[in-house]
């Protein structure tokens, strides 16, 4: 099984080649290994220069039945399955080259694509994988009646309610997304139309490669293809495989949980491009700060140039004591007016474990970032290992949170951390980090 923790890119290169579904014109599309940082770019090789186009929501342009990048006079239409592809079997970086403007439509899913990719093999590489944790929830609703809404999750989820006109099909599935059942659950999910919007759709000179054979079409309360369904709810996988594609256009993975209301191309690609904006504005908070060597301390004011976090989350009141390169201690006054408070046994407060983990990962966080090669980093809490809750914190205790590192290979580093409050542990864990620069 891949790891999660680097980015990973295709071994090799492989080729697929059809008929693409809007324009209808022959294509063929091979995908290609990409160094580190590189995300995910299409290249028109069928052009003069061979122009790149990166998959990025900046670069939407049409989003009518499909998602259209476009660079100048340089066009690529509906990127989203093989996007989505790439992106639900984890990889990063990789060059997606066509010698015409639209991928081929293959059966209308994803599985052509995760087939190609299969082929060329997937590997990891030197770096680690930069993942943004949504740390509040994002929502925005549209004018046609979509709804996208993204909450805070530690990994990466999609709920999704397909309505047809008039309540036809309608259809919900919540999953977790990962290489395994994106391959097993998702990519097979074909593209789908109903009846009534066939004749429009050719009338714009669409889905001129549209058939019966690369998708499902909805007449009345019935479906006709050149296969039965798949899924019995075949409708909003597909949806959940749109999803995912059209928001790996805010540039980033993220963790978090995606629930979605009758989603499209331009609520997609809207909410990828506030995406953007959202994990932009996240990193400019983190600047360069100069981390004092020796016996120092931290105040408040300088927790926060190092950490992004703000409250009602930054659990560091002030860093007291650096002991050499590999420890330190922070403390946190735990007070009544916590807000979690409100909501958690407000008839016997007691500090939640998991804000103490929290505490013990923003401590080590710095103590990570104080080396040289840190300097200005962002520092992203990937794991937590022997997780132990010994006595419970409550208001008025004063939590001192000891960190050490053990262990910082390239850009991942792991430590070991303690809460104390009155000189017994109260709690404890085994953390890694992820450090990269915003």
């Amino acid at each position: 099984m891949a790891d999660p923790e680097f980015q990973h890119t295709l071994a090799k290169a492989s080729t697929l080649a059809g008929t693409s579904l809007h324009t209808g014109e022959k294509v063929t599309l091979t995908l290609k290994p990409a160094p580190v940082h590189h995300g995910l770019k299409f290249r028109r090789i069928d052009l003069e220069d061979e122009p790149f186009i990166d998959a990025h929501a900046s670069k939407v342009k049409m989003v009518e039945r499909a998602t259209t990048l476009a660079e100048g006079s340089v066009k690529v239409h509906t990127v989203e399955h093989v996007i989505s592809a790439l992106v639900g079997m984890g990889v990063d970086n990789a060059i997606i080259e066509m010698d015409a403007n639209e991928p081929p439509i293959g059966d209308g899913s994803a599985a052509p694509f995760v087939e190609c990719i299969k082929q060329a093999g997937i590997v990891a590489q030197d770096a680690p994988r930069q993942v943004f944790e949504i740390r509040e929830p994002i929502h925005k609703e549209f004018p046609n009646g979509s709804i996208l809404t993204i909450v805070p999750d530690k990994k990466f989820r999609i709920s999704c309610t397909q309505v047809g006109p008039n309540g036809r099909m309608t259809q919900y599935r919540s999953t977790e997304v990962t290489p395994e059942i994106y391959e097993n659950e998702i990519a097979g999910a074909r593209t789908f139309v109903f009846y009534e919007d066939v004749k429009p759709l050719m009338d714009k000179g669409l889905i001129k490669g549209g058939s019966l054979e690369n998708a499902v079409v909805i007449r009345d309360d019935t479906t006709m293809s050149k296969e039965p369904l798949r899924f019995d709810d075949e409708f909003v996988r597909h949806k959940i495989l749109d999803v995912i594609g059209d928001l790996a256009l805010c540039g980033k993975r993220f963790m978090g949980h995606v629930i979605a209301v009758m989603p499209g191309h331009a609520s997609n690609t809207e909410m990828a491009n506030q995406l953007g904006q959202h994990f932009a504005k996240q990193a400019s908070m983190v600047k360069p700060v100069s981390i004092p060597t020796g016996k120092a301390v931290l105040d408040v004011n300088e927790v926060m140039q190092v950490l992004p976090h703000r409250y009602p989350f930054l659990m560091v009141d002030r860093i007291v004591d650096f002991e050499g390169d590999n420890q330190c201690t922070g403390v946190k006054s735990v007070t009544i007016n916590e807000p979690y408070f409100e909501g958690h046994f407000p008839g016997h407060p007691v500090m939640p474990g998991v804000l103490q983990v929290e505490a013990m990962a923003q401590v080590a966080s710095i103590l990570m970032l104080r080396k040289e090669d840190n300097q200005g980093k962002i520092g992203y809490f990937m794991s937590a290992d022997k997780v132990k809750f010994r006595k419970p914190v409550f208001p008025g205790d004063q939590l001192f949170i000891e960190a050490e590192i053990v262990r910082i290979r390239r850009s991942i580093g792991a430590a070991n951390a303690r809460c104390l409050v009155n000189g017994e542990v109260v709690s404890e864990a085994e953390l890694k980090f992820s450090l990269f620069s915003p």
